[in-house]
């Protein structure tokens, strides 16, 4: 892809990244939480109005793998990448049957929610470890790919050159994140959407009207340039079309589904609203936004089909993540152009920013989980003071900042793609499950809900190491060792209803043991339903 740059494009780039950096972290201090008040970093002090939020939440969810990991996956395998598009949007739709309760039960965090039906340190603990199970991962595979792509996207080659602007990236979502808290980072996110919505809009409109706004010419090219035109437009095509490819298509709906809607900064994001119909109403905008963004985004994969080619896009990443910057660079006579050039600065900032906000979510979450549930509540019992836990989160922030940047680095030269779907699988495995039986199961008690967030983590992650994605195949993370026996290349098929009756079989077996939590219940579904006493 450096040979599509030229010398001009590198520095309008980077001139373009030093503005959007700038601009951001000068709002996140002008912004930020002035005081030591806990729900001013955690939740903007729930000042977000339904449309502010329903921005970040657009933000928040929308991922560089959703910018060019659906626009890939389309690009290569057509009506695979279509399922995918709509997997994304009926995981918010799935967010939006629950977040009225969710905003109802919580505060802040996962573990807010789960200690309405367990007292002590347990449940804290175990939403800890299943919110970094979930977060870290996911924190890895984007900074890992924000390097290599900013020194790409920079004409800086070598090993050094990605560390260094890993590192970098790592350093700014710190520092937004210390600074801005939620409003900070509710802030980037907004910032985020607007930009990179408005720069694919421009794209597709290019793209559409290179066929003459005609759908039917645009389909037919991407089929003819796709290498297998039969096959494009047909289910299969990414995963085959044998028994076991049909059970890796519907195992990854299943947890893009169930999983993308309950990640941890999803459930904070929500916990941000200012009650639970601004939550439900925050959520079904965010459906419609990232509904049509989705649809956008299918336009630019077969876009990128037509005009670049499934060789091209292939040779610059087997998985297709380079189809819309290569797409950007062939549109608009190419980058040798003063139009050409400005619109793939455009794509590359939309790029950058978006992985920069995500990161900068992901890791508030991570952060809270460490300092509110483990430090405050399991170790100090509720006891440790406002302006204590939000020194405490701050500092998590770095450590967890700091954590990422480690891995990060040293995954760089490995396939770590399949990070993403893990985290998602975790998500859909462990903490759904529990969420919904708190929320909603009269009979839910402390071993239930440690059966489902300990077994669903330790299925998924344990099923997911002897999987494809991590030996035995080409594109897996150690592709010359083979000790695969698990043949699907996501646990999810098998880790989440495992999860669920590991819940009902753990509360039995609580029940008997005298652990039961029915008669809490009413108290609990009274919050559910009215908010009481929610904060």
């Amino acid at each position: 892809m450096k040979d599509i740059l030229g010398a001009n494009t590198q520095a309008m780039i980077l001139v373009s990244f030093l503005v959007v950096i700038g601009v951001c972290m000068l709002l996140c201090v002008m912004v930020g939480p002035d005081g030591d008040e806990i729900a001013d970093f955690y939740t903007a002090g729930r000042t977000l109005t339904p449309l502010q939020n329903s921005l970040g939440l657009s933000g928040d969810y929308i991922s560089a793998a959703t910018l060019l990991g659906t626009t890939g996956v389309v690009a290569m395998s057509g009506y695979d990448g279509f399922t995918l598009a709509l997997s994304t949007v009926m995981a918010l739709g799935v967010l939006l049957l629950i977040a009225r309760p969710l905003r109802n039960a919580g505060h802040y965090t996962l573990g807010d929610v789960l200690a309405l039906r367990a007292g002590g340190a347990a449940p804290r603990i175990a939403a800890a470890v299943a919110t970094l199970a979930v977060s870290v991962p996911f924190l890895v595979v984007q900074l890992s790919g924000a390097g290599s792509a900013t020194a790409l996207l920079l004409g800086m080659v070598g090993a050094g050159a990605q560390r260094t602007c890993t590192v970098l990236i790592g350093a700014l979502m710190i520092c937004y994140t210390v600074v801005g808290g939620m409003k900070g980072t509710s802030v980037v996110q907004i910032i985020k959407f607007v930009l990179t919505f408005g720069t694919v809009v421009v794209v597709a409109v290019l793209v559409l009207g290179h066929f003459h706004w005609s759908v039917d010419a645009l389909l037919t090219a991407a089929a003819a340039n796709s290498g297998r035109p039969g096959a494009y437009l047909r289910p299969g095509l990414q995963l085959g079309t044998s028994a076991e490819g049909w059970l890796n298509f519907i195992g990854l709906q299943l947890t893009v589904i169930l999983g993308a809607a309950c990640m941890p900064h999803m459930i904070m994001r929500v916990n941000a609203s200012a009650d639970g119909t601004a939550a439900r109403r925050s959520t079904r905008h965010a459906v419609g936004m990232v509904g049509a963004f989705c649809l956008i985004v299918s336009v630019l994969g077969l876009g990128a089909a037509a005009l670049v080619g499934d060789k091209v896009i292939g040779a610059v990443n087997p998985n297709g993540q380079g189809a819309l910057l290569l797409l950007a660079g062939v549109l608009q006579g190419g980058t040798g152009t003063a139009a050409g050039s400005a619109l793939f600065t455009a794509v590359a900032c939309a790029v950058f920013v978006t992985v920069l906000a995500v990161v900068a979510g992901i890791t508030l979450a991570a952060a809270a989980a460490l300092a509110h549930d483990l430090h405050a509540h399991a170790v100090r019992r509720g006891t440790l003071p406002p302006a204590g836990e939000v020194r405490t989160v701050r500092l998590s922030v770095v450590a967890v900042g700091a954590l990422g940047i480690v891995l990060a680095i040293a995954a760089q030269g490995y396939n770590v793609q399949f990070l993403s779907s893990l985290s998602v699988t975790i998500a859909a495995s462990s903490v759904l499950p529990a969420l919904l039986y708190s929320l909603f199961w009269s009979r839910y008690n402390r071993t239930g809900l440690l059966w489902t967030v300990y077994g669903g983590l330790l299925c998924s992650i344990g099923l997911q190491l002897f999987s494809p994605t991590v030996s035995g195949s080409a594109l897996a993370l150690f592709p010359h060792a083979d000790f695969h026996w698990f043949p699907l290349q996501s646990s999810g098929l098998v880790s989440v209803p495992a999860a669920f009756l590991l819940g009902r079989a753990g509360s039995a077996r609580g029940r008997r043991r005298g652990a039961g939590a029915e008669s809490d219940f009413t108290a609990v579904r009274e919050r559910v339903l009215l908010g009481a006493d929610t904060g």
